[in-house]
């Protein structure tokens, strides 16, 4: 059913960022075979990160000390209703910036993640002035 489906999505979405700036990975619906791309992961965005228990150790692990706040902005889901988008802030004190970032997740049928891409521009992190 089109209506459950497209709720289950922007639910998703919506936790993925609370989950985010409570700095809590474990509640992320992510299959244990998630694919991973982001501007800060190793090998950048044109190279994926796979692995749910590989994400936890290499991406995430920096994320909970880092992020001190985000706020939600909106969730968008595709027409086939096979991926959601979420834009939302990001905080981060110890650089005093926040980042505006959309992340677009594919999500199967039992409502995991299997597909996670990041769209932000990591200056404000990697060069910061």
């Amino acid at each position: 059913m089109k209506n459950q489906r497209d709720q289950q999505l922007h639910e998703i979405a919506r936790n993925y960022v609370i989950c985010l700036g409570e700095g809590d990975f474990e509640s992320i619906p992510y299959h244990e075979d998630i694919e991973l791309r982001a501007p800060i992961n190793p090998g950048g965005s044109t190279h994926s990160m796979s692995g749910r228990q590989n994400l936890k150790e290499k991406w995430w692990a920096p994320l909970p000390d880092l992020v001190s706040g985000v706020e939600l902005l909106c969730t968008y889901t595709s027409d086939d209703q096979s991926a959601v988008a979420v834009e939302f802030l990001c905080r981060i004190d110890a650089l005093d910036t926040t980042l505006r970032i959309v992340d677009r997740f594919k999500v199967d049928d039992r409502g995991l993640i299997t597909s996670q891409e990041n769209f932000f521009d990591p200056r404000a992190i990697t060069n910061p002035s």
